[in-house]
């Protein structure tokens, strides 16, 4: 396991909220090397004692569950280097004192990613080290495989990690289980039973001090671009020979090229853009989305998107897939739902009509429920419709422990192929492009509501 981990945007949001905090908890549950050394850098011109002093009160504020123990024992290892990362002489002397293979964790925005990565290769890095890079990939087709091409001139894909950390999540890796590991599911799991699949992600957090990232990026490339695009691969994809990273990465690809690219007139009819406006989400009063300190209104930054998509193969022919994310709605609801077609006869009576079938994968908290249609207590012909579900115990460790552990340990199977994040845009860049050209309107919806209202 590599014992050395650099941090690029070592003062960042990520690295504060998620990257440092995940690290105290794997130190709490003893699964990090003992000698473990971490080094952030950024443009600040701090020093380690500064640093860990700046790492402490984030740990206080994002990880106060973590025994203080664990937590001074990862404040104990941070080191701290000063380096603009856009400048390759001042990244190669922050590197320098790493003498060995590393972790180089680039937690920075997709905007300086790219000047980054071109420092990190012209410094030189030591044979096996690893590079990490956080989702998005790029900001297009052009921009990720010419990303790719860069990495690739100073690192094998073997040791290059595109995180996306609801690959990570403990429901999101049961679809695999559920589908593969019961033969009650996956022979009706195609167009012959299923009529659709609805896969959401609806928030009622704003952009929540985000302003900065969401404003240059936007639902479409923060959510469907990559993480609800790999939801829909693990719940469409074929059947793997086994769960080896070649063998799972590879059937993921091959499921991505076979997604439909949307024509500029299914652009307008399959694809919605929405922006929230002033409302109340329960007892809070919401400002509208321009309204949010460093908004650009003249952006046209859309926080509600959904997209309908199509799949040329044999088992999903005909079968639509839903993807929808947005923020300021009124309820939190994070799921992957199935919907199988009604029964071809009905005997019962036309008043006992059933209800679909509805599988639900829901991802916060993690929940199934399948509902299904049963006799009700009085009449035997009248029908009832529940739902049978359980609550899945919590994970031993977060979703993001689990892929730090993976990246420590050289396991790719949950990271991103760069031919899968080169197909990711192929499907989403039209969209982009007509959205960019307002082909498609820009709705507005009232903080706290479902979303815009689609005639």
């Amino acid at each position: 396991m590599i014992r050395y981990f650099v941090i690029f945007g070592a003062s960042g949001d990520l690295t504060s909220r998620y990257l440092l905090p995940t690290l105290a908890q794997l130190h709490q549950a003893r699964m990090l090397p003992l000698d473990l050394r971490v080094t952030g850098i950024a443009p600040e011109a701090w020093g380690p004692a500064y640093f860990r002093k700046y790492v402490r009160l984030k740990l206080d504020q994002y990880a106060a569950q973590v025994p203080i123990e664990s937590r001074e024992a990862l404040i104990a290892s941070l080191d701290y280097r000063r380096a603009d990362v856009t400048k390759p002489e001042e990244v190669k002397a922050a590197i320098a004192s790493v003498k060995e293979p590393a972790v180089l964790y680039l937690a920075l925005p997709p905007r300086v990613l790219s000047s980054a990565a071109q420092s990190i290769v012209a410094a030189g890095v030591l044979p096996g080290s690893r590079i990490v890079v956080e989702k998005p990939f790029g900001v297009d087709f052009g921009s990720t495989r010419r990303l790719n091409r860069l990495l690739h001139s100073a690192f094998p894909e073997q040791s290059i990690f595109r995180m996306d950390h609801f690959l990570g999540k403990q429901t999101v890796q049961n679809i695999l289980g559920l589908r593969f590991g019961n033969r009650v599911f996956e022979p009706v799991w195609n167009c012959q039973h299923i009529e659709r699949i609805e896969i959401t992600w609806d928030e009622t957090l704003t952009v929540e001090g985000r302003v900065g990232f969401y404003d240059s990026t936007g639902a479409l490339r923060d959510m469907l671009q990559n993480h609800l695009l790999q939801l829909l691969c693990l719940a469409g994809m074929e059947a793997p020979p086994s769960f080896d990273e070649q063998d799972l990465r590879g059937y993921k690809v091959a499921f991505l090229r076979a997604v439909r690219r949307l024509l500029p007139d299914e652009i307008r009819r399959c694809t919605i853009r929405g922006r929230y406006s002033a409302g109340r989400i329960g007892s809070r009063e919401v400002p509208a989305y321009v309204d949010e300190a460093g908004v650009d209104p003249t952006r046209g930054t859309e926080t509600f998107a959904q997209v309908t998509l199509s799949v040329d193969n044999w088992r999903w022919a005909g079968v639509p897939f839903s993807l929808r994310s947005g923020k300021a709605l009124g309820r939190d609801r994070m799921e992957i739902a199935i919907h199988f077609k009604p029964v071809p006869h009905l005997a019962f009576p036309q008043q006992a009509e059933p209800r679909m079938n509805v599988l639900r994968l829901e991802l916060n908290p993690d929940r199934m429920a399948l509902g299904v249609n049963i006799n009700g207590p009085g009449d035997p012909f009248n029908l009832e419709y529940v739902e049978l579900d359980t609550a899945l115990a919590p994970q031993e460790i977060s979703a993001y422990g689990r892929l730090l552990l993976d990246l420590l340990r050289g396991d790719l199977t949950l990271s991103i192929r760069d031919d899968e994040a080169e197909e990711s845009w192929r499907i989403v860049e039209p969209i982009l492009e007509a959205w960019r050209k307002g082909d498609v309107p820009l709705l507005e919806y009232p903080a706290g509501s479902d979303g815009p209202a689609v005639s």
